[in-house]
């Protein structure tokens, strides 16, 4: 075919809509776009950032098409990117324009940054006897000597002089201008910089981790009790890839976790790597993708998202505490990002590196079965002592009436404050309440777009939402039977709990840890850092505080309520708690003083509470994995999740139940529901639940494609969801 035949001229883009397939866009003479070019296209209207897909284009006349307005100065997408796009579209059963488009996030990135303007030594100016001379002027033009170009306020720092005396230069002829490239967002870091000294145990594993560097794809669990060292160990591994030339992406669940995890980074390697979240400023995105696509920045550290940087010679992918929860995506494109990491490495050809102190037990059961290798760090660094653990029974050691702490924790609490050591009050619940209601008429506060309660906030005085953020001031009276002063909160939240502990300990200082803090993610770093330098006595905290945190000083963990977890239907429930619990009760004792862990519980005989108290985690996930095969819950069965909503309960459930009725018969697949979901009103769209269940090898995205072709097609206010292995059961 020669290139002026018609169908050469045509290639296939994938926009950022809801499209089946890609678009076809003629391409102009003497305009080259290769698969993963990024382009800009008209549609409809507007024009739009895509990608150029790989594959066959329509056989269509080329002059019916609407042209390629640009093909972007910018390094293409790589064909692993674009396999990994049509995986990730077709495992989750996304549009792969949805796919494509958290490719597509940066759009100002895909033109180059532009360049800056510098300074560099006019030859013979610095000689030159009309230029008159201080000390301040000397050391500026020594520095700017060796013909190197600067930037002027880095040649004024540089020089330690303010930046007119370098403008006073200039005016005078000693410098010339020249255009700088723009600096990297992330200095380079060195393999070499602070080799570590290892454990024997944490020796062994990095060797382990080592070899796999260049052989492949494989994956490897780090499997360490909290406080082992798991990140030293696989850091290891991050040398080994840089050393090799490659690119490196290490995934955190939490950006409040980025800023420990950098400084640990830069101890080993010397400089920080570049962070990616969403937290960072659009400018500094922009920067990071751009650099991530030339290949300038060497290692990013970020959330899930990070997966779909267009990394250009990624090498190792490792994911830090791979059990959390925070993985998973649930809006438009629904993904979990460890399995989409392994997915992502297994395209790639390099290895995945997985770590976490409570593996979730897909993972775990894909090392006992050999899919993935593990390494084993069974104790803690320098042989700190792992916490002693108690259950408080609170049916035999009851709160004060109108409390929540049992008087066996805050006596412990008081010892621990005495000897200036930190005590960490966990509580997985936000705000001060988790319900309001009239003492007189028995009125609820709730939100007015949800089936849920409002969270009273009483630091800000407000009821919030904690599902869609709808959020109103508390009132002075009840708004159904005007009664002053009788709104009476209900249950605790951290807020209250920490009313209560300023209450037993006026003297202490007090700190609360969540994550709806006045101030974001800032104010969140400053006060771990606080805590961390001991500048507090006593922390009340969210789930935030039990992911990967160093508190030296912290000797007491209490566990406020304890059986919060396990009162629901989900699946996961015994598991999460666990996880969860494990891992606060972990932030006690990491720099080798004695420790305590209390778990106040009014089931000390749960199979969860026995497994935390004795230590014996193998044996819970024994039990675990034994009760998920009997069930076929994964990984030893498959699950899907097909969530309708609508503007009406009506319209929800008719649009189910037919989607119900068209399943198509299946050998191994069950379709159960439709049923109301738990939470039933959701940002005022009522939402109705199926469950696919299926075994092990049930080709359940077939199945889902003949269900939603069968079924009746969206209309009016309703909107389908597919979920494939749903994480939350909401």
């Amino acid at each position: 075919m020669t290139e002026d035949s018609p169908s050469s001229r045509i290639v296939p883009v994938l926009v950022p809509t809801p499209a089946e397939r890609p678009y076809s866009y003629a391409l102009p003479a003497g305009m080259d776009a290769r698969p993963g070019a990024i382009v800009r296209v008209p549609l409809g209207p507007r024009e739009v950032a895509g990608i150029v897909a790989e594959g066959e284009s329509d056989g269509i006349d080329p002059r019916k098409l609407r042209p390629v307005s640009e093909v972007f100065d910018c390094p293409p997408l790589t064909p692993d990117a674009l396999r990994f796009i049509d995986w990730v579209a077709n495992w989750t059963l996304s549009p792969p324009g949805m796919v494509a488009r958290m490719f597509l996030r940066a759009p100002a990135a895909f033109d180059p940054e532009p360049m800056l303007e510098g300074l560099r030594l006019a030859g013979g100016a610095a000689a030159g006897a009309d230029i008159r001379m201080t000390d301040a002027r000397r050391r500026v033009l020594e520095l700017a000597g060796d013909g190197m170009a600067w930037t002027r306020s880095g040649l004024a720092h540089a020089a330690g002089v303010s930046a007119s005396v370098v403008d006073g230069l200039a005016a005078q002829g000693a410098f010339e201008k020249v255009a700088i490239p723009p600096q990297p967002v992330a200095a380079a870091p060195d393999p070499g910089y602070a080799q570590p000294v290892l454990s024997p145990d944490q020796q062994a594993a990095a060797d382990t981790l080592r070899r796999r560097i260049g052989e492949g794809f494989s994956v490897t669990l780090v499997d360490g009790v909290t406080g082992s060292g798991k990140t030293e160990v696989y850091l290891e591994a991050v040398a080994a890839a840089l050393a090799a030339g490659r690119q490196v992406l290490v995934l955190v669940p939490e950006i409040a976790l980025t800023a420990a995890f950098l400084e640990r980074f830069q101890d080993r390697f010397g400089a920080k790597p570049a962070e990616w979240h969403s937290d960072l400023s659009p400018r500094m995105r922009e920067r990071v993708w751009r650099q991530v696509a030339e290949g300038r920045v060497r290692v990013v550290a970020g959330a899930r998202s990070a997966l779909f940087l267009p990394f250009r010679e990624l090498g190792l992918i490792a994911v830090d505490e791979e059990h959390d929860p925070a993985y998973k995506q649930e809006d438009r494109v629904f993904y979990n990002a460890r399995d989409m990491a392994v997915v992502r490495g297994r395209i790639g050809d390099f290895p995945v590196v997985l770590a976490s102190a409570t593996p979730s037990v897909e993972t775990r059961v894909n090392a006992l079965q050999g899919r993935y290798g593990r390494v084993v760090l069974p104790a803690r660094y320098a042989e700190a002592a792992m916490p002693d653990l108690h259950a408080i029974d609170m049916r035999r050691h009851p709160p004060a009436r109108g409390g929540f702490l049992s008087p066996v924790l805050l006596g412990e609490v008081e010892k621990t404050v005495a000897r200036k050591e930190q005590a960490l009050l966990f509580l997985n619940r936000r705000g001060y309440a988790p319900l309001t209601l009239c003492r007189v008429c028995g009125h609820r506060f709730q939100c007015p777009d949800c089936s849920g309660w409002l969270v009273e906030h009483r630091f800000r005085g407000k009821l919030v939402c904690h599902h869609c953020g709808h959020n109103e001031p508390r009132p002075e009276a009840c708004p159904s039977c005007g009664t002053l002063d009788h709104l009476v909160a209900c249950g605790p939240g951290v807020e209250r709990i920490a009313e209560e502990v300023a209450g037993a300990f006026p003297e202490a200082r007090v700190i609360v840890l969540s994550s709806d803090l006045l101030g974001g993610v800032k104010r969140l770093r400053l006060e771990l850092e606080a805590i961390a330098n001991g500048e507090a006595d006593i922390v009340v905290g969210t789930q935030l505080v039990a992911k990967g945190h160093n508190f030296p000083n912290m000797t007491l963990v209490g566990v406020v309520d304890a059986d919060l977890g396990l009162a629901n239907g989900d699946p996961r429930a015994a598991e999460r708690t666990f996880q969860l619990l494990s891992q606060v009760t972990g932030r006690a004792g990491r720099s080798g003083k004695k420790s305590l862990g209390l778990i106040q519980t009014y089931q000390p005989d749960h199979p969860v509470m026995r497994a935390i108290v004795s230590g014996d985690a193998e044996a819970f996930y024994e039990q675990e994995i034994a009760a998920r095969e009997r069930a076929m819950l994964p990984p030893f069965g498959r699950l899907a999740g097909i969530i309708v909503s609508a503007a009406s309960r009506a319209e929800a459930e008719s649009h189910a139940r037919s989607l119900r009725r068209a399943a198509p018969a299946a050998p191994g697949i069950a379709v159960l529901g439709p049923a109301e979901a738990p939470l039933a009103l959701l940002a005022g769209r009522h939402r109705m639940r199926l469950l696919v269940h299926g075994e092990k090898r049930a080709d359940l995205q077939s199945f889902l494609r003949a269900l939603l072709e069968a079924g009746p097609k969206p209309r009016g206010s309703v909107k389908v969801q597919v979920d494939i292995d749903p994480q939350s059961f909401l």
